[in-house]
């Protein structure tokens, strides 16, 4: 919801059964975000973030995710990123 999109293609690495992780993961759990955040958290997790800002969306906060950066970071030797569009304005 705030942090950066990949999409990549797997390298085919045996030891990880050709897999790689699909998304960044959980820090906490859906309960834990609601009860720790509220709208104006998300307000300020996702400025010049274009999405829902309401209550409704209060588990998918940022914050309640690892660091995608890291993620991917992690998995450099399952998969292979390339940019493909960069967007400026």
């Amino acid at each position: 919801m705030g942090a950066k999109s990949y999409i990549v293609r797997g390298k085919g690495n045996p030891q990880s059964f050709c897999s790689c992780s699909h998304g960044a993961g959980r820090v906490m759990s859906r309960r834990a975000a609601k009860q720790r955040f509220d709208s104006d958290d998300v307000h300020k997790q996702t400025l010049g973030v274009e999405c829902r800002k309401d209550s409704g969306v209060i588990d998918e906060i940022p914050a309640a995710y690892k660091d995608i950066d890291k993620v991917m970071e992690h998995q450099s030797d399952l998969v292979e990123v390339k940019q493909v569009l960069c967007i400026k304005g």
